[in-house]
C-alpha cells in the first residue's frame, strides 16, 4: 500500500523523538528532584535546627548503609556528600533547570566561581549541552576563555566545532550509570525479559 501523505512518516518520527525527549526529561527530573530532597534533608538531619552541623556526626555512614542494602550500591557516603553538596550548592529548588541530568550538576557542584557555574547551568540548558560537551567546556575554560576574549566569536565556533562529536546519542541517556543505578536497572548484562521482570 502506497502512504498518500508526505508527512505522515516525518510525523510518526517527531511523535517518537519527542516521546524520547519526554521521558529522558521525566528520569533526570526525578532523579534531581529526589537528589536534591534528599541533600536537603540531610542537612536538616545534620544540623537539627542549629545554623551549623556538630563536627563528626556520622549519619552519611549509616544512611549509605541502610540505603544500599535497599536501593543497590550507588549510594556509598562519598556520592551522599556530593548530594549534601548538590543542595549546598543550590539551596534554592527553584534555580535548578529541568533540561540538565544528575551527571551535569554532578560536574557543576565542582564550577567553585559563582558566575562561572551560572553560565554553564544556563548554556548547557539552553544550548542542550551534553555531559560531555559541559564537561569539555569546563575542562578548557570556556567561561574564562570567552570572558577575556575581545573577539568572542571565534572561541564560540572552535568550541561548536570541537564539541559536535560529544552530541547526546537519542538513548545515551539509559545507559547513564547513575540513570541505571536510580532505576535499579542492572549494569554489564544483558538486557532480557527475565531481567526486567524481576524489576
Amino acid at each position: 500500500m502506497e502512504i498518500k501523505n508526505n508527512n505522515f512518516i516525518s510525523d510518526i518520527k517527531e511523535i517518537l523523538f519527542s516521546a524520547r525527549k519526554m521521558a529522558y526529561s521525566a528520569v533526570n527530573s526525578a532523579m534531581v528532584n529526589a537528589y536534591w530532597l534528599i541533600g536537603k534533608r540531610i542537612i536538616e538531619e545534620e544540623q537539627n535546627g542549629k545554623e551549623r552541623a556538630k563536627y563528626g556526626k556520622k549519619i552519611l555512614k549509616k544512611l549509605s548503609k541502610e540505603l544500599n542494602s535497599e536501593f543497590g550500591k550507588g549510594f556509598d557516603e562519598r556520592e551522599l556528600r556530593r548530594i549534601r553538596q548538590f543542595y549546598l550548592t543550590f539551596p534554592k529548588r527553584d534555580t535548578l533547570r529541568p533540561e540538565l541530568s544528575w551527571s551535569h550538576y554532578r560536574l557543576l557542584i565542582r564550577v567553585s566561581n559563582k558566575k562561572a557555574r551560572m553560565y554553564y547551568l544556563n548554556e548547557t540548558a539552553e544550548q542542550h549541552w551534553s555531559y560531555r560537551t559541559l564537561e569539555r567546556n569546563y575542562t578548557t575554560h570556556y567561561y574564562e576563555r570567552l570572558l577575556s576574549s575581545t573577539d568572542k566569536k571565534p572561541v564560540i565556533t572552535e568550541m561548536k566545532e570541537k564539541t559536535s562529536s560529544l552530541e547526546n546519542n537519542n538513548l545515551e541517556f539509559i545507559k547513564n550509570p547513575y540513570v541505571l543505578e536510580f532505576l535499579q536497572i542492572p549494569r554489564n548484562t544483558n538486557y532480557t525479559e527475565s531481567i526486567f521482570s524481576t524489576l
